[in-house]
């Protein structure tokens, strides 16, 4: 049996359409992850966009989700080693487009559709991304919020925002992929151990560990929406709307 959640002070918007993983992104078709065909196409679907951003050598933030450039371009090496302007002339080995920084999406959404800007950390206490990215906010006249991993950089943002702030989380951290980080660290994100210090708006959590009792508790005891990650099969999606209220998805059109 699920509860409804309780009233909340996040804006409708962060939760009204389905939210598109990286863009309405296509391989098949020629659509790159987080390319400007990846947003347009998602704006013309009517959904919510959600981006990846990474740090350039210069300080700008470009939207991109790896650090390294290998697995969608012809390019090698790290975003962080390279200025905005020479990440920017990099092209994705398929379709035509190249990286955008998120100033050139930003102008071009110009506020059609909300927009989730996920801010990629290494964990190591580095705030410029997301001191780059609320500059960059605070021009903007559009939907937009931000969310992160890394509880350090909510926190951090926190108090100066005037976009909603959210944590993105799971309920294990045993993957390979977090193995730089300490046994602590660990706990203190699986049991939202932050949360005095991220007061979060918004939660949004892995899809595969619905139902789990950190999301069910934002929702219906404290009114924080919740949205899920990432929505690729019926069966998620099912699972999602009890569970969560709305969904971040690839791969389908909800």
């Amino acid at each position: 049996m699920t509860a409804q959640p309780t009233s909340s002070s996040a804006p409708d918007w962060l939760t009204a359409r389905p939210i598109a993983h990286r863009g309405l992104h296509d391989i098949a078709v020629g659509i790159v992850e987080n390319s400007p065909s990846a947003a347009d196409a998602a704006v013309e679907a009517g959904y919510a966009i959600e981006c990846d951003v990474q740090l350039t050598l210069d300080e700008d933030a470009v939207v991109f989700h790896d650090f390294d450039l290998d697995r969608l371009t012809s390019e090698t090496g790290t975003i962080a080693s390279r200025t905005s302007k020479d990440v920017q002339s990099i092209a994705y080995r398929t379709g035509s487009d190249t990286i955008m920084s998120l100033s050139t999406l930003l102008a071009r959404l110009a506020g059609r559709t909300p927009l989730i800007c996920e801010i990629k950390s290494r964990f190591d206490g580095d705030v410029r991304l997301a001191d780059r990215v609320m500059s960059l906010v605070r021009r903007y006249n559009g939907p937009v919020a931000i969310k992160s991993f890394d509880p350090a950089v909510i926190a951090h943002l926190r108090g100066q925002s005037p976009a909603p702030l959210g944590i993105v989380a799971e309920a294990r951290y045993d993957d390979p992929e977090w193995s730089g980080l300490s046994d602590g660290l660990k706990l203190e994100l699986e049991q939202m151990l932050h949360f005095g210090e991220t007061r979060p708006d918004f939660l949004s959590y892995r899809v595969g560990d619905l139902p789990h009792a950190v999301p069910y508790l934002c929702r219906t005891a404290l009114g924080m929406p919740v949205m899920t990650w990432t929505v690729r099969r019926p069966d998620q999606h099912l699972l999602s709307r009890l569970w969560a209220d709305q969904i971040v998805f690839e791969g389908f059109r909800p």
